[in-house]
């Protein structure tokens, strides 16, 4: 195994005093003899840059050697023609990343690689474990972090198994028979195939030998518990299955139940790529097919890039392991489906479907939402590009405001080579952003944006816009106020740097400058998901975390402890409603 560091990339730094909310990671893999998968890797990371732009990365194997290669820096920049041309193999994990935990450096660049005594190990992650401290003193202990008697030990059946096990059509299967135990690679269940064009499956053993078994490890197994960054959940989890001595879907049946919080995982040995997803689903993960071969990926927009039909999602709970024998997928645990709500609302991208529902039908629907709870008095709706763009269309169509670009985006800013001065820097956002004068000026905006986090990034454009002649600028936010902060892999302020909390909307209008703000409610934005209320995740929104917090998280939100702080069901009580609309500045005629 070799890991390599691509040359002549920048320092990846982001520009704008207020970047907003980012997302721990995107992650993507693919297993196909037939395809070139280093490029089919480049081209689904490429689809999910919105997810992490610090680094980048991707794992190739040929069934003998895993070949790494990362570094700091955009898709594009760690990239090229000739790195692609030596990745060479079937099977390849990638990785794109920002860093909500462990340093942004290139030994947290992923995929991470670990050799124990079953082999190598490339793994890739998305999200954020809440019992990072549990597992460090795991590691510590120098013991083979094997779950003790319980629910999901290999002494006793899976829980999972009592409704019957699932397999990846959905249908529900037998409990296994007596003296089989549930959730064992054993036991687990492929995904029939597809009819084959010639009348041959293409993936069958038959019609084509499993791939080359691997040689030996260039790397000795470690002789005791290496030193581990407790902050870098990456990590810990690829330390676990090192330190595991079994083979990764073994390993990984074991090890999955022990981690909290939201996880999605994308990793692979030699022969087999793997894939899991938190019991709670926060954050998505796809099953995508190839004419030979199979992909997961965090958003179905890389299945498309890519030429892979959508299969379905990866239920939350799932395990599933991908070879020359197919696809077998087993519960290691009992799904309690809260997805995020901020994917809808920023996150993933317009073309992304989650749950069925495409981002974009989503996010159009949050605008004629708003148009209906906030109406304005207004000649235009602009929208800050870009994730403010399809609210803004369903804010005009439903209000009947024409709809125009008031803002220009520079698409060259967010990654530079060159620092910016301090006198540019204090701009922050101009970097990205400049105003249309000969649109704007002597016109009453509707300024349609995703969210209002710091409030920093709109009280730079309210300023832009009233200095290139806005009459009046109305601001509406497709998402209720961001009041809490994210400990699943969104990288949101502390509760204390966020700026809804303990003000009212008026206040919060005052602050930015606007001449009224309306924010959507909790209850359109949920209804415009499709996705049902108890499944989704709305913590930033209203408090409510479905993983119990840790005792230092829950001391920094001001709770005593997790339990006294929650309800029976462990979720934090939510706090108060505020008021969702306020007008800060009364203008003459300006009136609906």
């Amino acid at each position: 195994m070799r890991v390599l560091r691509a040359e002549g990339q920048t320092n990846a730094g982001d520009d704008s005093a207020d970047p907003g909310p980012r997302d721990h990671c995107g992650v993507f893999g693919v297993w196909s003899p037939s395809e070139d998968v280093a490029r089919l890797t480049y081209f689904g990371l490429h689809a999910l840059q919105h997810r992490g732009q610090e680094s980048a990365g991707m794992a190739v194997s040929d069934g003998e050697q895993i070949l790494v290669v990362k570094d700091m820096g955009l898709v594009s920049q760690v990239f090229n023609e000739q790195t692609l041309r030596s990745l060479t193999g079937f099977l390849a994990v990638g990785h794109t990343r920002y860093s909500t935990t462990g340093a942004s450096s290139w030994e947290n660049a992923q995929p991470t690689f670990l050799s124990g005594a079953a082999g190598g190990l490339a793994l890739g992650h998305n999200g954020n474990l809440t019992n990072t401290d549990e597992l460090s003193r795991l590691l510590a202990s120098g013991a083979a972090p094997k779950p003790t008697a319980g629910p999901y030990s290999p002494a006793s059946p899976n829980p999972a198994a009592a409704n019957g096990r699932r397999n990846l059509n959905g249908f529900a299967e037998p409990s296994p028979a007596a003296g089989q135990t549930a959730g064992r690679p054993s036991a687990q269940t492929r995904l029939p195939e597809p009819s084959p064009a010639a009348g041959q499956d293409p993936l069958s053993p038959t019609s084509r030998p499993n791939p080359p078994a691997p040689a030996a490890s260039q790397d000795t197994p470690p002789s005791s518990p290496r030193a581990v960054d407790s902050t870098n959940d990456t990590a810990l989890i690829a330390e676990l299955f090192s330190q595991h001595g079994a083979p990764a879907g073994e390993a990984a049946l074991d090890l999955l139940p022990r981690l909290r919080g939201a996880y999605c995982l994308v990793f692979m040995d030699e022969r087999r790529l793997y894939a899991a997803r938190d019991p709670h689903g926060i954050h998505p993960l796809v099953l995508g097919r190839l004419k030979d071969g199979w992909v997961v990926a965090s958003e179905t927009c890389a299945l498309d890039i890519v030429g892979a039909a959508f299969v379905r999602d990866v239920e939350p709970g799932e395990f599933i392991a991908i070879d020359g024998d197919g696809v077998r997928s087993t519960r290691f645990a009992a799904a309690t489906p809260s997805g995020c709500l901020f994917e809808f609302v920023y996150l993933a991208r317009p073309d992304t479907a989650i749950s069925g529902r495409r981002v974009q039908a989503a996010r159009l629907d949050l605008g004629r939402a708003l148009a209906r709870e906030h109406p304005a008095a207004a000649d235009l709706v602009i929208p800050v590009p870009e994730s403010g763009t399809p609210a803004a269309v369903g804010y005009a169509e439903a209000s009947g405001i024409p709809f125009g670009l008031g803002l220009v985006k520079n698409a060259y800013v967010g990654r530079t080579f060159i620092q910016p001065s301090q006198t540019i820097r204090q701009l922050g956002v101009r970097l990205k952003l400049n105003p249309l004068r000969d649109i704007i000026e002597g016109k009453r905006l509707v300024v349609v944006d995703d969210s209002i986090v710091r409030g920093n990034t709109q009280r730079a454009i309210i300023a832009m816009l009233r200095e290139a002649g806005a009459a009046a600028v109305h601001v509406r936010i497709s998402s209720p106020p961001v009041a809490w902060p994210c400990f699943y892999g969104i990288d949101f302020a502390t509760r204390d740097e966020l700026l809804a909390p303990g003000l009212t909307t008026e206040q919060i209008c005052r602050s930015i400058g606007a001449d009224s703000l309306g924010y959507v409610s909790l209850d359109s934005l949920v209804r415009a998901t499709g996705v049902r209320p108890d499944q989704l995740c709305r913590a930033c929104f209203d408090g409510s975390y479905p993983v119990p917090l840790p005792e230092a998280e829950a001391r920094q939100l001001g709770w005593p402890s997790p339990a006294a702080a929650g309800s029976a069901s462990g979720r934090p009580r939510p706090p108060t409603p505020q008021p969702a609309a306020a007008s800060c500045r009364p203008l003459e005629g300006d009136r609906p």
